[in-house]
């Protein structure tokens, strides 16, 4: 079945830098477009990124534009999120998404939405606090 871990989130100072990682199996890492969505305490759930199939094509929310860079290695079946320059409204818990479907971004505009679609991860703490 499919199953996306995060994992290195964690408590950074304001400016700080986390790298999130995804480790995903069960399924054809290399077909599928990716997602970060992320929840902040008592908020409904922002898109923060995505990425295609190959990762040749990437797309960010305009609160992290600049600052997270999404990135893949389809040959370790894992997906990236960079965060530099952190600020304490990233406080969240950071989701890894997987489209339904393979080689389409189908659940894009639902996750922009803030509609819960596609396969999710069980989500990584990231904390920007002094």
């Amino acid at each position: 079945q499919v199953q996306l871990v995060e994992s290195g989130g964690g408590s950074v100072q304001p400016g700080g830098s986390l790298r999130l990682s995804c480790a995903a199996s069960g399924f054809t890492f290399s077909s599928f477009w990716l997602y970060w969505v992320r929840q902040a305490p008592g908020k409904g759930r922002e898109w923060v990124s995505s990425i295609n199939y190959g990762g040749g094509y990437t797309d960010y929310s305009a609160s992290v534009k600049g600052r997270f860079t999404i990135s893949r290695d389809n040959n370790k079946n894992t997906v990236y999120l960079q965060m530099k320059s952190l600020k304490p409204e990233d406080t969240a818990v950071y989701f890894c998404v997987r489209d339904t479907n393979p080689f389409m971004s189908g659940i894009q505009t639902q996750l922009r939405q803030g509609i819960k679609s596609g396969y999710w991860g069980q989500g990584t703490q990231v904390t920007v606090s002094s």
